[in-house]
């Protein structure tokens, strides 16, 4: 590489690094994921994903005004041939504390599920059970999972096409025993992004022999679909993620959500009624994140200055 294209690699490696920081921060800010006192739980499995999570709360942890604890927590499933040294001693190199977990899922789920079907139901049921109960032990009052913004979008089409319902993957809720708030840190960056940073951080992946391996996956055709829509018409995957944001209740079904049967008029002029309806345009920008190169966010103000950082700082 010639003096000149290792600048310019330079240059695009801390784009990234701020790209991936200011998004980050903006949807902790936005969620009000992380608060004072936290002790977080980061999952980590191994994968590219959930490396850069533990990697960017790290340098968030370092720079917020706010004290939280973080401690990374990975689950053995004993997969044949998983090496579970890696994990351990790349992070005491890190100096970070962690938790290993031991428990044989892959037996089970191997055993209880037919060869050739989708394994991650039933894999993430049982893995989601012994997290949450190792969040208890642990005493971690927060529960970060990878889940990026190319999941979240794969969710909520694999929900629309496949379960009749429109329903995707939160950046933060409760979790299913009501005990622990689940939040996710990489709910606005893109996969492409992740899998970029990995290989400039070379994080030793550890590949999923459970799920990895399984390419007729309903969510892998969304994801191809997805992609494919991207190629075509850049900035739609955005429009998409962007609407999960803004939501009209009277212009949908869901009874539940509006009261339809109540309806009234009001005399009031409405311009949200059907006079919406009368110019579509739909050739406008599209939904790409709302920020500024210096990170700030629509979010509170009080909020959203916990973990905008001087991203300048990073080289």
């Amino acid at each position: 590489m010639s003096p000149l294209q290792a600048r310019k690699q330079h240059v695009n490696d801390n784009k990234l690094a701020k790209r991936l920081m200011r998004e980050t921060a903006r949807a902790m800010s936005d969620f009000n994921m992380i608060e004072e006192g936290d002790t977080v739980m980061v999952c980590l499995s191994g994968g590219k994903d959930s490396y850069s999570m533990l990697d960017l709360l790290l340098k968030h942890q370092a720079r917020a005004p706010i004290k939280f604890k973080l401690i990374a927590v990975n689950l053995d499933q004993k997969q044949p041939g998983f090496p579970a040294h890696i994990l351990p001693e790349y992070l005491e190199n890190l100096g970070v504390p962690f938790h290993i977990e031991t428990q044989d899922t892959y037996s089970v789920v191997t055993r209880v599920i037919p060869q050739g079907k989708t394994m991650c139901s039933l894999c993430s049921r049982m893995r989601r059970g012994i997290l949450y109960r190792v969040a208890d032990e642990l005493g971690a009052t927060k529960i970060a999972l990878g889940h990026h913004r190319d999941d979240i979008l794969a969710t909520f089409f694999l929900n629309l096409f496949y379960g009749g319902r429109m329903k995707a993957m939160p950046p933060k809720l409760m979790s299913d025993d009501g005990k622990h708030i689940v939040i996710r840190p990489l709910a606005y960056v893109m996969e492409k992004d992740l899998i970029t940073y990995a290989a400039l951080k070379e994080f030793p992946i550890i590949p999923c022999n459970l799920c990895g391996s399984q390419e007729n996956l309903k969510r892998k055709e969304v994801g191809r679909m997805i992609a494919e829509w991207d190629k075509k018409i850049p900035g739609r995957s955005w429009n998409v993620f962007g609407a999960l944001s803004r939501v009209v209740p009277t212009h949908l079904m869901d009874k539940d959500l509006f009261d339809f049967a109540g309806l009234t008029p009001t005399g009031i002029a409405d311009a949200n009624g059907d006079k919406a309806f009368d110019s579509e345009d739909f050739n406008g920008p599209a939904a790409a994140p709302d920020h500024d190169d210096e990170g700030t966010t629509s979010g509170s103000p009080q909020r959203k200055a916990i973990f905008m950082t001087d991203l300048r700082t990073l080289s």
